[in-house]
């Protein structure tokens, strides 16, 4: 069932799925459009319309790889914490304190952005069907997981500040949440300003005297 004023996807549900590396690429594009707009808009203004009018494309050619805005929504939050993992990953294994793995990982998310488009970090996905967001929910709390871990080393190797990393990472995640709000608006903005605006305000209040 489609929501309220979304065209129903095309009937032929048994059509096969694009594997061609030119579709692959043409499925990262849409996700990467819809990520972007539903970012901006949120998920209930967002039309599959505008998405594929941002392509240049007809609606039809979305509903080829996705039936439908929901279905587009949950490919892109997995997309995210696929982009996620994979910098965490590599943060973790290049080794350090659990400060510079921090930092690290600010400027790799950041960077990634830049190179792959932003990622879908919403706090909310009520939008998901039950099993849609129980799925998002899992991977999202074992990435958290490895988060505290980097907290709870450098508290341990004395690079972080004694602190409550659960609660921290909340904030952290938080902020991360909201850069897709925030900076579009600011004017000439840098990677190099964000890191310092994170190192001033996040990091150096974590950084153990």
């Amino acid at each position: 069932m489609s929501r309220a004023g979304e065209p129903l996807a095309p009937a032929d549900d048994a059509r096969p799925l694009a594997q061609s590396q030119k579709s692959l690429k043409k499925r990262e594009a849409i996700l990467r459009a819809a990520i972007k707009i539903i970012n901006v808009r949120g998920f209930a203004a967002a039309t599959m319309t505008d998405i594929a009018a941002a392509l240049n494309l007809r609606d039809a050619a979305l509903y080829y790889y996705f039936p439908n805005k929901q279905a587009l929504a949950f490919a892109g939050h997995h997309q995210s914490l696929d982009r996620f993992e994979a910098i965490l990953l590599a943060v973790d294994a290049a080794g350090g304190t659990g400060l510079s793995k921090l930092r690290r990982l600010f400027r790799a998310v950041l960077d990634d952005a830049v190179d792959n488009g932003p990622q879908l970090y919403f706090g909310d996905n009520s939008y998901l069907d039950a099993a849609q967001r129980e799925a998002i929910e899992t991977r999202t709390a074992e990435l958290r997981k490895t988060l505290e871990r980097f907290l709870e080393e450098g508290v341990a190797d004395g690079t972080i500040a004694p602190c409550e990393p659960p609660l921290v990472v909340q904030l952290l995640v938080g902020m991360l949440i909201w850069l897709v709000k925030w900076t579009p608006q600011t004017p000439g903005l840098t990677n190099e300003r964000l890191l310092e605006a994170i190192e001033a305000t996040a990091l150096k209040g974590l950084a153990r005297a």
